[in-house]
């Protein structure tokens, strides 16, 4: 059984005991997350596709840790102006582990 949801502006694809990153959630670690914003569900019944989510479908998680993400290297010039400026950017992620799908 998968779901599909949305958060963050971002499309995932979720199985029950998965662990993976999205953009930063409010909540501290251990806390449970409800994402209701199912896109859609795939079980032994067959798939449901939302018009945008599907109706009384949750996906339930459980924050494991808050950290950053890589950083990227931002360089922009003009050439033979003499200017350059370089700058970083660190993502905030929150990692987190898929715990149920409910319908």
């Amino acid at each position: 059984m998968y779901a599909v949801i949305k958060t963050g502006s971002k499309q995932h694809k979720v199985t029950e005991g998965e662990v993976l990153s999205v953009e930063k959630l409010a909540g501290e670690k251990g806390s449970e997350v409800i994402f209701n914003e199912v896109l859609m569900v795939s079980s032994d019944k067959g798939i449901q596709i939302g018009k945008p989510f599907i109706d009384g479908a949750k996906v339930f998680g459980e924050i494991i840790a808050q950290n950053k993400g890589p950083k990227i290297h931002v360089y922009r010039m003009k050439r033979r102006k003499g200017f350059h400026k370089k700058t970083g950017h660190r993502q905030e992620l929150t990692n987190m582990k898929i715990t149920k799908i409910a319908l």
